[in-house]
């Protein structure tokens, strides 16, 4: 661990709000994977979900299951990254959702390989599940999802992503509309499920935006995250060292990176009155 160690475990009493800090995408390339790996050794973050299907998660996974992140999987269904496995473009597969045009044995498998893979890679389940671009609230695959989770790890706590926003937030009215546009689209059912399966959740999504900003302006913005931050809450991140090809949001990636790895970063925690934590201490 780097200099950030202490906002992680030994946090003083007086600042009593827990939060997660997760990345996502591991696994989708390098550039993503040496980045996360990074921050996870100045303890920088406390989770980290894996989009199993990349094709670089068997030479990063070792490397990133010695450290001391809870460990997620990032469900996908949008990109093309297996071929026996669904996906859609995102605004296809919303209107499929909720429509029910989605065939159940074929989303049911989808789920069922991306858990599979999971296990391969880190020898265990997963800590905690969200989806690429939030899709795991969407109607019939969150059903079939808390099916699956129900069915392959009974009486096993495991995490699911709410992206229920913050409220008094002090980010941009734009930022604050998609991240209410994203809650809208499956928040409260998923936490209905969720809370009737016994399962645990964070109290609110922090980190969205239209992922267009300066380093500057994303440091203002994490800044007004940790200020919105309460017990219970997660911040999502997208860092990379590198952009990798084809990745529209590849530098704003590089962006994320530089600033999340400020050695700035444990003062900014402080002064927010904040300890970075392991879903199971938020």
């Amino acid at each position: 661990m780097g200099s950030a160690s202490k906002v992680l475990n030994n946090f003083p009493e007086a600042f009593p709000k827990r939060i997660a800090i997760c990345a996502d995408d591991f696994g989708l390339a390098a550039g993503i994977d040496e980045g996360i790996l990074a921050l996870a050794r100045l303890g920088h973050l406390s989770a980290v979900s894996c989009l199993t299907p990349g094709t670089a998660l068997p030479y990063h996974s070792a490397a990133l299951a010695q450290l001391p992140v809870d460990l997620g999987l990032h469900l996908n269904f949008t990109e093309s990254l297996v071929a026996d496995q669904l996906h859609l473009p995102l605004a296809r597969l919303i209107a499929a959702c909720y429509t029910r045009r989605l065939p159940p044995l074929l989303v049911a498998s989808t789920i069922a390989a991306q858990f599979d893979a999971f296990e391969a890679n880190f020898g265990r389940p997963p800590a905690f599940i969200d989806g690429h671009q939030h899709v795991h609230q969407l109607p019939v695959i969150r059903e079939l999802l808390l099916e699956s989770i129900g069915r392959r790890y009974p009486g096993r706590v495991i995490w699911l992503r709410s992206t229920q926003t913050a409220r008094n937030s002090t980010v941009a009215r734009a930022d604050q509309r998609k991240a209410r546009l994203i809650a809208l689209l499956g928040a409260r059912a998923l936490r209905r499920l969720t809370t009737a399966a016994g399962l645990p959740m964070n109290r609110h999504l922090l980190g969205v935006y239209r992922f267009s900003a300066s380093c500057e302006q994303y440091r203002k913005l994490l800044q007004a995250w940790f200020a919105d931050a309460g017990s219970g809450d997660l911040l999502m991140c997208h860092p990379a060292v590198s952009a990798p090809a084809g990745d529209p949001i590849g530098r704003q990636r590089m962006r994320e990176f530089a600033v999340l790895s400020d050695k700035h970063f444990p003062t900014w925690i402080d002064a927010s009155g904040l300890t970075v934590s392991r879903l199971l201490s938020v």
